[in-house]
């Protein structure tokens, strides 16, 4: 659509937002006795009004039943994470089968790694991306360790070519075919977090099966922020946390994803614990393990209750606004932003700014790269109550989450700093 540097045009916007009654149900942080905008939501989402309550409930089940709850609570606790199943499939494009809710991202990326990892004297080596998130190269260093193999011959790392911020798919493509007799596994983030580019996981997944290998993906920044479709994409496993985008709270459960085709592939190799363990025969307490199908056979340990319940009131949300409206909005929301940065106005520009984050491969998050000075600026837009993140040493991320940022705030802080800085 056509944007204009004015406060009409988006006042009009959000006149029109078919989401706009959604950003009632958050609770927006007030900093110096302002209502903050809040524009960190690929770090930690604001949490929905609604949590109190889900939580409450759980809190007077445990109160007044104790033990009992697991079974007579309004939720029963010994089966909560099924309450989340089919709202999560909606949000990542799977089946039922293919989701749970469990532990935390990066535990269970190592659960799954167990499973999906298995080089061989042929097959051995990973592709992932140079600078990708600290925990997902630390984990892959150390199954690739130990396999017995060493880091630096095992993992092939992508970087973009001289000169650039993001990944190009052609190089990506070409790295999996030339690499394709030895490869063992393809790990990206579905979703760069320094750089915000969107990786085509069609494609990528298409070419990592094509060469033999398996395929998996950190959705830390893709869940709850852009249309995903691990099935039809043929995604073998993938990981993900739930503070950000999906608004559960800090440290709140984490989800994963299991592709039906390993839904009964009960001799893979994996780390066994109680809860993925055959229900029907869970309280037996007999020896032997036996998962149960689909995700839920990589589960350890009985549901985080307490977490899974503030999960359970976004998901809600979530699901009643629509991932496609979500989307929808969200690409509006930063084309309108991408607008005002670029835009030509008069005065004296302090800084010199390049947005990286690539228009058709992008969710909510912009990431801005400052020549000089980055911190300086991320200071004055915070000390204005603009609630941004600052990544070193030099990129400020801003995202306007579609559920309860507004077009009259992505104006504020686009007008802002284009006061202050010019598109270089």
């Amino acid at each position: 659509m056509t944007f204009y540097n004015s406060p009409s045009q988006a006042q009009q916007l959000d006149h029109e937002d078919p989401l706009k009654k959604f950003r009632e149900k958050f609770h927006i942080p007030e900093i110096n006795s302002q209502q903050s905008i809040y524009l960190s939501g690929h770090s930690l989402g604001l949490q929905p009004k609604s949590v109190k309550e889900f939580v409450q409930q759980e809190l007077n089940d445990w109160a007044e039943l104790g033990v009992e709850g697991h079974f007579s609570a309004k939720n029963p606790w010994v089966s909560y994470r099924r309450l989340l199943t089919d709202m999560t499939a909606g949000l990542v494009g799977a089946k039922p089968i293919e989701v749970t809710s469990m532990n935390s991202l990066t535990v269970n990326l190592n659960l799954l790694l167990i499973s999906f990892y298995q080089p061989d004297k042929k097959r051995y080596k990973i592709i992932t991306e140079a600078n990708c998130f600290s925990s997902d190269i630390y984990a892959l260093e150390n199954h690739v360790k130990l396999h017995g193999l060493h880091p630096d011959k095992t993992i092939i790392e992508l970087a973009p070519r001289r000169g650039e911020f993001v990944l190009r798919t052609e190089d990506i493509l070409d790295t999996i075919e030339k690499h394709s007799r030895n490869l063992a596994m393809v790990f990206l983030g579905g979703i760069h977090y320094y750089t915000g580019q969107a990786l085509d996981m069609k494609k990528i997944s298409a070419a990592a099966h094509k060469a033999g290998a398996m395929v998996g993906f950190d959705l830390a920044h893709a869940a709850g922020n852009i249309e995903l479709n691990l099935h039809d994409w043929k995604v073998d496993f993938a990981s993900w946390c739930t503070y950000k985008y999906l608004n559960a709270g800090p440290g709140a459960t984490g989800q994963i994803f299991v592709h039906e085709k390993f839904a009964r592939a009960f001799e893979l190799p994996r780390l066994a614990g109680w809860w993925g363990h055959n229900e029907k025969e869970r309280f037996r307490m007999k020896k032997g393990f036996r998962p149960m199908a689909g995700a839920e056979g990589w589960a350890q340990s009985n549901d985080n209750v307490l977490s899974m319940a503030s999960l359970k009131a976004s998901l809600e949300i979530f699901h009643e606004a629509g991932m496609n409206r979500i989307a929808e909005k969200s690409k509006k929301l930063t084309g309108f932003l991408e607008f005002l940065l670029k835009e030509k106005t008069s005065g004296e520009k302090k800084y010199k700014i390049r947005i990286i984050t690539p228009e058709k491969e992008r969710g909510a998050q912009l990431s801005i790269y400052t020549r000089k000075n980055a911190r300086e600026l991320y200071d004055l837009l915070r000390k204005e109550n603009f609630v941004v993140d600052y990544r070193e040493p030099d990129v400020i991320r801003i995202t306007p989450a579609p559920l309860y940022n507004t077009f009259e705030e992505v104006y504020k802080v686009g007008s802002f700093i284009n006061q202050l800085c010019v598109d270089d």
